[in-house]
């Protein structure tokens, strides 16, 4: 009995130690640069490199990158809200949904009945079905996946002043 104790618990910290192995890896970027090594002697104080300040000076390499304030939801709400005065109504939330719909309600009453969605989607259906057998294949199905806009997706631009 003292024998499989024993074995269990030497088979314990060997899985244990071989654990801690597997994860105190350290990983290397391959090709990375080397660190900047100052000629500077250890024991000057005055050759050595100084320490930044709590504002950023006294940082070397790449200038940081500014702060955007805004946060994601508040960018959203602020395109949203048309008229910028802090609220956003109705009419301004559905206003993004216009184009959509008139493409939908193709009798032009303002109502979407359901006979307009059907044949919206019945007819995409009908054209992703090539070989008419009224089921979609997997190759047919990929043909409906939606086309990427042709918009860039954000506002950015590639013309702007580096932060000083």
């Amino acid at each position: 009995m003292n024998r499989i104790v024993l074995g269990a618990v030497a088979a314990l910290l060997l899985v244990s130690a071989g654990m801690f192995w597997w994860q105190g890896r350290a990983a290397t970027e391959v090709g990375a640069p080397l660190p900047d090594m100052a000629a500077a002697d250890d024991d000057d104080p005055e050759t050595e490199a100084p320490l930044p300040t709590a504002d950023g000076r006294g940082l070397r390499g790449a200038a940081l990158p500014s702060a955007n304030e805004a946060t994601r939801e508040e960018r959203r709400f602020n395109r949203l809200d048309r008229d910028l005065d802090g609220k956003i109504t109705r009419n301004e939330l559905l206003s993004t949904r216009v184009r959509d719909f008139r493409k939908l309600d193709v009798d032009g009453n303002n109502l979407l009945s359901f006979e307009e969605w059907a044949v919206r989607t019945s007819n995409r259906f009908k054209g992703a079905d090539g070989d008419g057998d009224r089921a979609l294949t997997r190759q047919e199905f990929a043909s409906t996946k939606p086309k990427p806009s042709q918009e860039p997706r954000c506002n950015c631009r590639s013309d702007r002043e580096p932060a000083d």
